[in-house]
């Protein structure tokens, strides 16, 4: 594990001075970077304050890499002027599309995982790669409905567009046990077989259930504390891989400050021992 990136915490406007204060060792923060991709002003200005004293990650939600057109040269370009400025240790993006034919979805939305589709994406990276001029992590996705057309298995897919592209992989570990839990598949034989050596980054976050399907549908909600069944798969993990960056995840019905540095403390005493069983 790095010594200067053990368990971080998503970044919300309104713990900024929190944030600046904070001093657990080996703490980062996420951002996403379509919220500072700005020339100027206060809100660029307070994550350079941020990035002065602590590591920042990079966590894209737009690239649409999954999607039928390059990504888009202007976005590229502003999206390299930021990380030029912020020099962020880490950097992300997700396995979806959200734009088509000029038009922008709010949403990560899911594709066939076909042959032309991987040869699609992994150009994609190639070229988000070569404009930032470093590698990027590919998060896996939540999966909420079985899609006919899939022509690769997904440990398979995103092995293989790591192989192809040099990216690395970003493990949510949230959106394995949401996807198994509606597809019905094993979160335990997933994680098993997922690509360890690959893996530069894990998430972790809450869920919570569709109010009309109840326990039969669980949304990758990000508004909820990492439920225990997460940690356990964490845990399982980290133990098979050894410790990796890890991020606690909130985007709705966002705590104080300290309710989220304390899962961030759960997760640094994981990769804690984790570390210190490997040397043992």
């Amino acid at each position: 594990m790095s010594r200067t990136l053990a368990a971080g915490v998503g970044l919300k406007p309104e713990h900024y001075e929190a944030a600046l204060g904070a001093r657990a060792e080996g703490l980062w923060f996420e951002v996403h970077p379509e919220n500072y991709m700005v020339a100027g002003g206060p809100r660029i200005g307070w994550l350079e304050a941020i990035r002065s004293r602590h590591p920042v990650s990079l966590h894209g939600v737009s690239l649409s890499l999954a999607g039928e057109a390059e990504p888009d040269v202007a976005h590229l370009e502003r999206l390299a002027e930021l990380v030029c400025r912020i020099q962020p240790a880490l950097i992300s993006e997700h396995l979806a599309w959200s734009t088509w034919n000029g038009q922008y979805f709010p949403d990560l939305l899911p594709f066939q995982r076909t042959t032309a589709a991987l040869h699609r994406i992994a150009s994609n990276i190639a070229r988000t790669q070569d404009a930032l001029g470093t590698a990027i992590a590919i998060e896996n996705p939540s999966h909420y409905l079985r899609i006919d057309g899939h022509e690769w298995d997904e440990i398979d897919f995103l092995s293989e567009l790591s192989r192809r592209s040099g990216c690395k992989l970003l493990l949510d570990i949230n959106n394995v046990y949401v996807s198994a839990r509606n597809l019905g598949f094993s979160a335990v034989d997933w994680i098993d077989r997922f690509p360890q050596a690959r893996v530069g980054e894990i998430h972790l976050a809450g869920h919570t259930t569709d109010p009309t399907l109840g326990d039969a549908l669980l949304i990758d909600s990000h508004d909820a504390p990492v439920a225990p069944e997460v940690w356990q798969l964490y845990r399982r993990f980290i133990e098979r891989a050894g410790a990796r960056p890890t991020l606690i995840e909130r985007d709705g019905n966002v705590p104080a400050f300290g309710e989220l540095m304390a899962e961030q403390e759960c997760a640094a005493a994981e990769l804690k021992r984790s570390a210190q069983e490997a040397t043992a």
